[in-house]
């Protein structure tokens, strides 16, 4: 055999040796230990657990018609409820109307008495996936050391935080609401304001606005068609003032060179002994007028300036000599018992031409004027749409920033008018508490079983404890021992070789008594034992 094994198995072999040896050690302070144990759990008070569970059920409205108020996690919420129904104020109140803690209340202040009750209390939120981390329920504990008092703390606990949900999605869609009217009044002011704004910059600036620039163009483009059609009638009214100047100018010319010959009704032309009458003066003229407008047309064309001047003058002729030959063909007017008159004079009898004449020029003098104030009203009304259209993209940028932000308060009021609307929603379907509320599942129960002292693993655990002592104090007991029961550990103090060895000779007597004491010390180590396990039958028994 190797060394190292020959080794092993002596240092085991003396170990149990040891073990033999310190067997009532071991044997003894397991027993008196768990003995002990034993009865000091029996001692100890009952403990009940009583437990409920509650069911978190979601708001009966589908989220598409009702958006709820409260997106808090099942979870976070419930740790802010614990928070509010563990308070001082309602635990205290527990304590009193339940008796709890009497002997406790003689020698302990209120907060020992509240961390104790704490300590006591158990929420333990149950996940309903525990990749997604997600809680649909929860569970509510309370030790007591009474089970009828365990249940009713347990079912005031779960009353509480059923009434404490209720009351705090309650109360935070009410918050809410009251929030969003709150804003969306003073949204609404401050639209009104920027409302008013508006229309006041669109009163100041009437006519300038954008959405009337179309407008302007066009009242603009008719406004200079009217100024056109004025300024042609202006220019046929000039026309006719020209023919009507010239015209007059004849007929003085015409009675300035004319002699009317009395009864011989011949007009005597200038100076000489040629007498021709007015209307052969002017076919004279009309003729030298046209021989002198053809001689323009050999040089130019009929749209050269001096041809159509001559052509205006050929016709201011001719008028001349249409009106002439009327006046000849009107017979003069006779006196009553005369069988003729004399020719009238020719101032006389040109007179009644020239007055009417002068009458269509009074005319178109003042449809000239006439013409002329409506040209300039015209004027006035295209340089005031004008300056509107000019200014139409200074007043669309301002009209624009002014827009800007009105549509923004707009939409941001229309925003909180719908936000309001689904909180209002949200707050009417909590107070008819068909919102996400708690429901109680599991009822308290009644404990019949204490939930502690687990008495048995406390046995248990004492008889563990013994045994670990009792080898403790064997090992110790051999460290002191001055003794070698073996060669090997003499041959290791003294580092010398052992030459003589004495074997135990027993007389008769001895090994008779020895086997006496053997036998002895199976017994008591049988009934040791067996008193170590009856204490833990007993136990498990009364557990």
């Amino acid at each position: 055999m190797p060394e190292t094994e020959q080794t092993q198995s002596f240092d085991i072999s003396q170990i149990v040796q040891m073990l033999i040896r310190r067997r009532w050690w071991i044997l003894l302070t397991t027993c008196i230990v768990t003995v002990a144990t034993v009865g000091v759990v029996q001692i100890l008070p009952n403990r009940y657990t009583s437990e409920a569970t509650v069911l978190v059920i979601q708001q009966q409205v589908p989220e598409r018609y009702v958006t709820p108020t409260t997106t808090t996690d099942v979870s976070q919420a419930l740790q802010g409820m614990t928070q509010e129904v563990l308070s001082r104020s309602r635990l205290l109140a527990i304590i009193d109307s339940v008796g709890l803690y009497v002997k406790e209340r003689t020698h302990q202040a209120p907060e020992q008495l509240l961390d104790r009750m704490r300590k006591d209390i158990d929420i333990k939120p149950l996940e309903n996936s525990p990749e997604q981390r997600t809680v649909n329920a929860f569970k509510i504990s309370f030790i007591s050391d009474n089970a009828l008092r365990a249940q009713e703390v347990t079912a005031r606990l779960t009353s509480l935080f059923i009434s404490e949900n209720v009351k705090m999605r309650e109360h935070q869609a009410t918050v809410t609401t009251d929030f969003l009217q709150e804003h969306m009044q003073e949204t609404k002011k401050r639209l009104e304001t920027q409302e008013a704004v508006v229309q006041a910059f669109k009163m100041q600036h009437l006519g300038e606005l954008p959405e009337q620039e179309q407008a302007n163009g066009q009242i603009l483009a008719s406004l200079s068609g009217q100024l056109q059609n004025e300024m042609a009638a202006l220019g046929r009214a000039q026309e006719q003032r020209a023919y009507l100047e010239s015209l007059l100018r004849g007929y003085e010319s015409l009675r300035a060179r004319a002699t009317i010959v009395a009864g011989s009704g011949d007009i005597t032309m200038g100076t000489g002994d040629t007498t021709v009458s007015p209307t052969e003066a002017l076919e004279r003229q009309i003729a030298q007028l046209q021989s002198e407008r053809n001689a323009l047309l050999s040089t130019y064309t009929p749209n050269h300036p001096d041809v159509i001047k001559k052509d205006a003058e050929i016709a201011r002729t001719r008028a001349l000599l249409a009106h002439a030959k009327s006046l000849e063909q009107t017979p003069p007017p006779k006196k009553k018992g005369s069988a003729a008159s004399p020719a009238l004079p020719p101032s006389r009898t040109d007179d009644a031409p020239m007055a009417q004449v002068r009458s269509q020029l009074e005319a178109n003098r003042i449809e000239m004027d006439n013409l002329n104030k409506d040209a300039s009203q015209l004027k006035e009304k295209i340089a005031r749409y004008q300056e509107r259209l000019n200014n139409t993209p200074v007043r669309e940028q301002q009209l624009a920033e002014m827009l800007r932000d009105y549509d923004l308060l707009k939409q941001n009021y229309t925003d909180l008018l719908r936000k309001q609307m689904e909180s209002g929603l949200a707050e009417s379907l909590e107070k008819h508490q068909e919102g996400q509320q708690f429901r109680v599942v599991d009822p308290p129960s009644l404990p019949v079983l204490p939930s502690s002292p687990k008495r048995l693993k406390l046995s248990l655990g004492g008889a563990g404890a013994g045994l670990g002592l009792g080898f403790a104090l064997a090992f110790l007991l051999e460290m002191m021992q001055s003794s070698y029961y073996s060669e090997k550990r003499l041959r290791d103090r003294l580092k010398i070789p052992l030459v003589v060895a004495i074997p135990v000779l027993l007389t008769r007597g001895e090994s008779r008594r020895r086997a006496w004491r053997a036998a002895f010390e199976w017994v008591a180590g049988s009934v040791v034992v067996l008193a170590v396990l009856a204490a833990e039958f007993y136990v498990y028994k009364q557990g």
